[in-house]
């Protein structure tokens, strides 16, 4: 029988697709503590990313769980001590958006070079400001 996953927070379609070929997957989210509390004692296994709160209340529901997988950087999200308690692995992707946050940090360098921010609050402020 496939492990069975639920997916609690928005995903990449691709990522879904790659785990449909091992596990049965199931696509809620915007649960709440209450809501995923009753649906959480199917599942062998949960994504998250920062949206879902996985608490102990939440844990302790969990009687098949076996891992929880953070798609980010953080655990902060995961009650870590609880799921240690209750044997339960936690692992997240620490380098899945270093690519974003490079461009990110360059793009701010070029902004800050061509002084973007100063034009726009010049411009926001009705003045014209070469």
């Amino acid at each position: 029988m496939k492990p069975k996953v639920l997916i609690a927070d928005k995903l990449s379609d691709a990522g879904i697709d790659i785990l449909k070929q091992k596990c049965t997957v199931t696509v809620k989210t915007g649960m709440k503590e209450s809501e995923l509390i009753k649906e959480i004692p199917k599942y062998n296994a949960m994504v998250v990313r920062s949206g879902t709160k996985v608490t102990k209340k939440v844990i302790k529901a969990a009687r098949k769980l076996e891992i929880v997988a953070r798609a980010g950087v953080g655990v902060d999200n995961i009650d870590i001590p609880a799921a240690t308690e209750a044997g339960i692995l936690v692992v997240n992707s620490p380098t899945g958006n270093i690519l974003a946050a490079a461009e990110l940090a360059v793009g701010h360098l070029f902004a800050l070079a061509r002084h973007i921010p100063h034009a726009d609050r010049s411009m926001h402020e009705g003045r014209w400001d070469r």
